[in-house]
């Protein structure tokens, strides 16, 4: 089985090395193509208007100056000679649940993977608090990512979907196991914006993502987190809201 390993927390991120080991449970035949920096919140996007550049680190390693959309386009169609069977993405440092995962790029490079008809994972290490820097532990998700993957892979996903795989902020010995629940929803308190003044003189303002509200349903990814599972939603590509189409016809019929 030929593994792509890609993040948006950049080539030489711990979650990557974390994410190394374990595929290496699962096959010898890895490459590895990511953003050669941090590109959290980048979503989706594809760099359109500057060239990208592709950087050979050691064989089977490469780094790109782009977002994790533009490393899997860049894996699939310039670097590897032949298409994964498997993509991974992450591990990363932080959260993707709920609606969040819109933002991420993360999600978005399984997404990519998805469209491009690739069995694609995305795996995120939550943490407890913020502002803990590389103190973050990813240690449920070494003790946990082999038992999450490997019946994954061993079972067919349907066309145009992917798997969102969240491991909570505790010991491996805390992890109640795994459990697979739907895409929860916050509560839009979008944390704070930081406001300060550069050495020049000029105003910035910087995101803060702490203080975000949250209301866990019954059997969402918020949920099972918060009870330390290990949270894994199946996501689909197709976006249209099905119950709308007749109401929304009626409207434009003469």
């Amino acid at each position: 089985m030929r593994i792509l390993i890609t993040n948006d927390d950049g080539i030489n991120a711990p979650g990557i090395y974390v994410l190394e080991k374990i595929a290496a449970t699962l096959s010898d035949d890895i490459w590895i193509v990511a953003p050669a920096e941090e590109q959290s919140g980048t979503g989706h996007s594809l760099t359109l208007t500057r060239p990208v550049r592709l950087r050979r680190h050691a064989e089977r390693r490469f780094s790109v100056t782009g977002t994790p959309t533009d490393a899997v386009t860049m894996a699939l169609k310039k670097v590897m000679p032949e298409r994964p069977d498997l993509i991974l993405s992450g591990v990363n440092r932080g959260a993707n649940l709920g609606d969040d995962i819109t933002y991420s790029g993360t999600v978005s490079a399984a997404f990519e993977g998805a469209l491009a008809g690739i069995r694609s994972i995305a795996l995120s290490q939550v943490y407890s608090k913020e502002g803990i820097g590389n103190e973050v532990s990813f240690a449920a998700a070494e003790a946990w990512g082999e038992k999450v993957l490997r019946p994954l892979i061993e079972r067919p996903f349907a066309e145009r979907t992917l798997v969102n795989v969240n491991f909570p902020p505790v010991a491996p010995d805390k992890v109640q196991g795994i459990r697979v629940v739907r895409q929860g929803f916050h509560d839009y308190a979008r944390g704070s914006i930081v406001e300060g003044t550069d050495p020049r003189g000029f105003d910035y303002y910087w995101f803060g993502l702490h203080g975000i509200e949250q209301t866990p349903g019954h059997e969402t990814d918020l949920e099972a987190i918060a009870d330390g599972f290990v949270s894994v939603t199946p996501l689909t590509l197709d976006f249209t809201h099905r119950e709308s189409l007749p109401g929304l016809t009626d409207c434009y019929r003469q």
